[in-house]
């Protein structure tokens, strides 16, 4: 475990990191009290599960009606 301190940190940010990609432990300390723990980035990779709303949402009958004329003027600012 490499412990750092926060001046050294900011002007060695790159080599810190490249330690971190390669499995050391960064710590970054301020008055040698440990601070924050520099780690890899690692993204979860979990597949999503689809559907999880069925149930839950109702479209009505006529979601898919024309709008009235009124209702169309709200969205696009134009008159008729």
């Amino acid at each position: 475990m490499k412990i750092s301190n926060i001046h050294e940190a900011k002007s060695q940010l790159s080599k810190l990191i490249e330690s971190a990609l390669a499995g050391e432990e960064i710590v970054i300390a301020k008055a040698g009290k440990p601070l924050v723990k520099l780690i890899p980035y690692q993204e979860d990779k979990q597949p999503r599960t689809p559907g999880g709303w069925e149930g839950k949402v109702v479209m009505s009958d006529d979601f898919d009606d024309e709008l009235t004329a009124d209702i169309l003027q709200g969205f696009t600012g134009e008159d008729d």
